[in-house]
């Protein structure tokens, strides 16, 4: 098993993407380019959990650790992609230590948490590695908790606080948005935020990571602290590569067709 939590433990630097086609194909492809970890996104992305089983084989021979942003801390939606075999967990929109509490129990086996006990799946190669899953589990899976609102900043150092919680990671399109300045990601108002984030992160030993609006803002918010970074997405690299490539085309075109003067 590709053990994150422990890299994220050392405070390495890891760079991970996010896929939102539902694509094994694509999926393989961003896991093949040498990414840390490769998030598979089931709140925003075009697929479900159907199309998360192919995606999470599309990553196994690749660098990348599996994790999957859920739609909520359900657990029900936990359980079924941690049984799948996923790395880690991604909960958006955590507001407050009682959320990150109840996020942190739906990963965890009782004792300690709510997850079922199920020995047939595909984390524990359906049967044969249940007795060791089932003792380590707790202790590698990464749980990831989103800083994306208002409230989640000012309740931050409590989210911190809670055990279990091993990232806390700003969305910054969402945080923007609630702090009334969307889009505005070098606002004093959203840098404060992100350093107050990071550091209630580092006070109580856990990581902070955020969606880099641009890669060339890797800088500023490595000096901030942040070492769990997100860069890039299948959609939008497609996109914007093939927006590129039609815009050069026609622009070749133009040249052949101008008359000659």
């Amino acid at each position: 098993m590709k053990n994150l939590k422990e890299r994220v433990r050392k405070s390495e630097t890891l760079f991970g993407c996010f896929l939102g086609l539902g694509s094994p194909l694509t999926t393989e492809i961003m896991g093949m380019a040498g990414y840390d970890w490769a998030l598979i996104d089931l709140e925003h992305g075009a697929g479900d959990e159907r199309d998360t089983l192919g995606q999470l084989q599309a990553l196994e021979h690749t660098s990348a650790a599996a994790i999957i942003r859920v739609e909520s801390n359900a657990r029900q939606r936990v359980h079924r992609v941690l049984d799948l075999g996923a790395h880690g967990i991604m909960f958006p929109r955590i507001d407050n230590a009682e959320q990150a509490r109840e996020a942190v129990a739906a990963m965890r086996y009782p004792p300690f948490g709510v997850r079922g006990v199920a020995q047939a799946n595909r984390a524990c190669e359906f049967g044969s590695t249940f007795r060791s899953y089932l003792e380590t589990a707790n202790d590698t899976l990464l749980s990831v908790v989103q800083i994306e609102t208002e409230a989640s900043v000012k309740n931050v150092e409590e989210i911190a606080a809670v055990d279990g919680v091993d990232v806390l990671f700003i969305g910054p399109s969402d945080l923007t948005q609630s702090l009334g300045i969307i889009g505005e990601f070098r606002h004093p108002r959203f840098v404060d935020a992100v350093e107050q984030t990071s550091r209630a992160a580092a006070r109580f030993g856990k990581a902070t990571g955020i969606l880099l609006p641009k890669p060339d803002d890797f800088a500023f918010f490595h000096e901030l602290g942040l070492r769990f970074l997100g860069s890039g997405s299948d959609g939008v690299l497609l996109n914007n590569a093939a927006r590129a490539l039609v815009k050069t085309l026609h622009a070749s075109l133009a040249r052949e067709q101008a008359p000659v003067s």
